[in-house]
């Protein structure tokens, strides 16, 4: 058989190697990843060290050089697939005389034979990893064949269009059955459940390869630039809580235990420079009249008393509930920071759910225990943000004191019903410190039913749209 290269129709690495590889890293900064100049410098030593020969190679010795963080791998993999990509053009399939695009491979016209071939390239690779050239060749063509269509800037490539010819319940189920059929008739619970995992696995992976070479051909079409503003993962401390999916909160939950370990050395250090004191003026000039006015002996201020009290309010309705959700979390990781820890929540009853959030509580449990649980709607159960005011105002008069800090959670939204204004009010005069966190985007304040603007003559409000956004506005406001 003999082996024929086609030449790419443009260079892949028109800079050379080291200005692909630094514009790699430009990229990557540009998805909030941070990778400083020491990480570049190995990135550059990876490269001659492992070569190019081996793509998953060079990828994972890349991502050990400039990833610091495990929950950056999924948007790293995405943009390593768009910098090395695993062809250009057609992929090409090696044949004895003519070298043949991945465009060409005969498809089957019947769909039942599309899958079943395709269910036994799968069996044949049960890792999926990207390397039997007769998958990736399968692949390439499903997405040239099916998830083709024109667009208005020229030829596209849609991974959804590609997918739906696949059928994927339909080609999971012949998965199923091929896995389950050495074990007879009658397979174990055992068997079984571990043959759906696998098969779930298989069509997830299948997913992310399909959709890795309809971003490949996309960004040839459109260039890479496109493809990284529109289909790249966003980093999971950038993604919006309103518009988080639940696969995207289970993953922003996981960078709730670096975000409180990274506040609270914080909060510490400025914690140790508060008890040094700061300078008193005026006892240190009274202090240098018996020195001419020299200031030799400088008084300082005694520092105030640490780990103050914190009460959390948080409207835990579907609008917002992620992200009340993923703030009481990093509040609870943050409870060691304060000498007590309380939290109310409401949507338009408050009721108290301290007891839910015990040291040796699962999480998770006690939020979903939150809406089963208490009594945080007496009403329509819709958002009411004056009855919740003032039912808690009732109910715990003397828990907002001199003494603690008011955190508010919520979006504003009263549904045009009372806002609660002047409950509010008195709870912030009577409170030591007191602001409001908001998911909403700050254009958005005022609009429809939402009584930010009046909430905000009361309250300091501050936009908290994403994980990111929130630690950097609790860094901020976390009492020394």
């Amino acid at each position: 058989m003999m082996v024929r290269h086609v030449r790419p129709s443009q260079p892949l690495a028109p800079h050379g190697i080291p200005g692909h590889l630094v514009g790699f890293v430009e990229a990557l900064r540009g998805q909030g990843i941070s990778v400083g100049p020491s990480e570049t410098v190995d990135a550059g030593r990876v490269l001659p060290a492992i070569g190019l020969g081996d793509r998953e190679v060079l990828r994972e010795g890349l991502a050990c050089a400039v990833l610091r963080r495990p929950d950056h791998r999924d948007t790293y993999d995405a943009m390593f697939d768009l910098w090395f990509p695993a062809a250009l053009g057609g992929r090409t399939v090696v044949v004895s005389e003519e070298p043949q695009s991945a465009d060409d491979v005969p498809l089957p016209e019947d769909a039942e034979d599309m899958r079943a071939m395709l269910v036994d390239l799968l069996t044949a690779n049960p890792d999926l990893a990207d390397s039997d050239p007769r998958l990736s060749a399968m692949i390439a063509a499903i997405v040239g064949a099916y998830g083709q269509y024109r667009s208005s800037r020229g030829p596209s490539y849609s991974a959804y269009q590609a997918l739906k010819a696949l059928a994927l319940d339909e080609l999971e189920g012949k998965l199923l059955a091929g896995l389950l059929a050495p074990y007879g008739d009658e397979p174990s619970p055992t068997q079984e459940q571990i043959a759906k995992a696998i098969a779930a696995q298989q069509i997830a992976q299948l997913r992310k390869l399909v959709d890795a070479e309809t971003k490949r051909r996309t960004a040839e079409q459109l260039g890479r630039e496109h493809v990284q503003m529109y289909g790249i993962p966003q980093l999971s401390e950038n993604v919006e809580f309103l518009r988080a999916s639940g696969e995207q909160l289970r993953q922003m939950r996981r960078v709730v235990a670096p975000l409180a370990r990274t506040l609270a050395t914080r909060l510490a250090a400025r914690r140790r420079r508060s008890r040094a004191g700061t300078i008193d003026l005026r006892k240190t000039l009274r202090r240098s009249m018996s020195t001419g006015g020299v200031p030799i002996d400088v008084v300082l201020r005694k520092p105030r008393p640490a780990r103050p009290e914190l009460v959390v309010l948080c409207d835990v309705s579907g609008s917002v509930a992620g992200f009340s959700h993923f703030t009481l979390l990093l509040v609870h990781a943050l409870r060691q920071q304060f000498s007590r820890v309380r939290v109310f929540a409401f949507i338009d009853t408050t009721d108290e759910v301290t007891h839910l959030f015990g040291p040796e509580a699962d999480l998770a449990v006690a939020i979903q225990r939150i809406t089963r649980e208490s009594g945080v709607y007496t009403r329509d159960g819709h958002s009411d943000y004056g009855n919740a005011f003032v039912s808690f105002a009732e109910k715990y008069p003397s828990v907002v004191s001199p003494r603690s800090s008011l955190l508010v959670l919520g979006d504003g939204r009263t549904n045009y019903r009372d806002p609660g204004v002047g409950v509010l009010s008195h709870l912030v005069t009577a409170s030591r410190h007191a602001h409001w966190l908001n998911p909403e985007p700050r254009h958005l304040w005022g609009s429809g039913d939402s009584a930010v603007p009046r909430y905000e003559d009361v309250i300091p409000m501050h936009e908290c749209r994403s994980a990111k956004q929130l630690a950097t506005v609790i860094d901020q406001l976390l009492p020394v």
